[in-house]
């Protein structure tokens, strides 16, 4: 253990099975969420993004 506060190394916690074993699942399933998220359109319905039909429905003075 390195310091005072029983705190474990780097190098310990990468080569731990237990590490690996939890984060092979949980580091591709938050890229795959990330992926889905963004595909159905979740995201923009989320954050009110803009979309094409408020784009095209916008007069040019609101971009003057």
């Amino acid at each position: 253990m390195s310091g005072s506060t029983g705190e474990r190394s780097f190098a310990d916690i990468i080569t731990s099975i237990r590490y690996w074993v939890i984060h092979s699942s949980t580091i591709p399933s938050l890229f795959i969420a990330g992926r889905l998220f963004v595909s159905t359109g979740l995201a923009y319905d989320v954050f009110e993004a803009l979309g094409q039909t408020s784009i095209s429905q916008r007069t040019d003075k609101e971009f003057h």
